[in-house]
């Protein structure tokens, strides 16, 4: 990995405004982004990506790459959670190794959001078909981790687990993804010129605030986090890179894109802290919160924004 590569993507404004939020944090700031403000934000993220992607979608054929990339996907987000799954369970509880699993398994829409911004930057386009790709990757790792929790827990507890699937496909980043997909792919280009504003223009301002606001987020669940032990942050780190890395390479048997293998490789390295942490609260209300949405948001993301990205990307162009 080349040394300004790193320098890059570690002075990146919206990194950076991540760090400004943990500093906030250390410092005992008042500094915080309003609830609403957030919310408000990160629809906002989730819609622009579905959308320009829903764009890109429509210029695209159906071509057995892609149908190979959406099996690819789907494949991963159900196979890192069984792996990890057997990891986990000889340190923490079946309920924990359940949730962290299927956190890990799953996909971050965030991270996938910076990985966006993060082509940009080197002069690369998102494919259309990878947001779509993304968006079918939440579900399966929450049902995979479900799964196996109703498969080893001994307890004869009864697990929720049709209520907990049926909201991971109507989860509301899932719904709003696949929804902008859709109507970015039905409008023209000169509909979709008439908001190019709102959805490009303004997209990387939007991502530095609400990045500045996961600084914050993070920086609070800091401490509860640290008092579980070595393990969970050890696994936090190394998980997700190893993750990235193998995929990063695997996936050039899928397709030659390197923009398409950057997205598989930040999606298997990224863990989710938005749909799983709501699924898992429906489930399995055993598994600690204090665990596994720190190890995704406060160890995981900055791992992934900070390293992960740029040794990624490094190992896809080797070749």
């Amino acid at each position: 990995m080349t040394l300004d590569l790193l320098v890059e993507n570690i002075t990146n404004p919206a990194l950076l405004f991540f760090l400004l939020g943990m500093v906030a944090v250390l410092l005992k700031s008042d500094l915080q982004i309003p609830p609403n403000s957030s919310k408000f934000i990160s629809l906002y993220l989730l819609f622009s990506i579905g959308f320009k992607g829903g764009q890109e979608l429509s210029h695209e054929q159906l071509t057995t790459e892609i149908l190979g990339s959406i099996v690819f996907g789907i494949s991963i987000s159900l196979i890192i959670p069984v792996y990890t799954f057997f990891i986990l369970k000889r340190k923490l509880s079946i309920y924990d190794a359940g949730a962290v699993a299927a956190a890990y398994g799953s996909v971050s829409a965030v991270t996938f959001v910076t990985a966006v911004s993060y082509l940009e930057s080197q002069q690369l386009a998102m494919p259309g078909h990878m947001v779509a790709i993304m968006a079918l990757m939440e579900s399966p790792a929450i049902i995979a981790g479900l799964i196996l929790v109703s498969v080893f827990n001994n307890t004869g507890e009864r697990i929720q687990k049709t209520l907990a699937i049926k909201h991971s496909f109507t989860n509301g980043s899932v719904l709003l993804i696949l929804g902008s997909l859709l109507i970015g792919f039905l409008a023209s280009a000169k509909q979709a010129e008439g908001i190019k504003p709102f959805t490009n223009d303004i997209f990387k301002g939007f991502l530095a605030i609400f990045l500045l606001d996961m600084g914050i987020e993070s920086g609070k669940r800091i401490k509860s986090f640290l008092s579980n032990g070595l393990f969970p942050a050890i696994f936090a780190i190394l998980v997700p890179l190893v993750n990235g890395s193998l995929v990063a390479l695997v996936s050039a048997a899928i397709t030659q894109d390197s923009s398409s293998r950057f997205a598989f490789a930040i999606l298997a390295a990224s863990a989710s802290y938005i749909a799983v942490p709501a699924a898992m609260k429906i489930a399995l209300p055993k598994a600690n919160p204090g665990l596994f949405l720190p190890m995704a948001l406060a160890v995981t993301f900055p791992i992934n924004i900070t390293l992960g990205m740029p040794l990624f990307f490094w190992i896809i162009n080797l070749g």
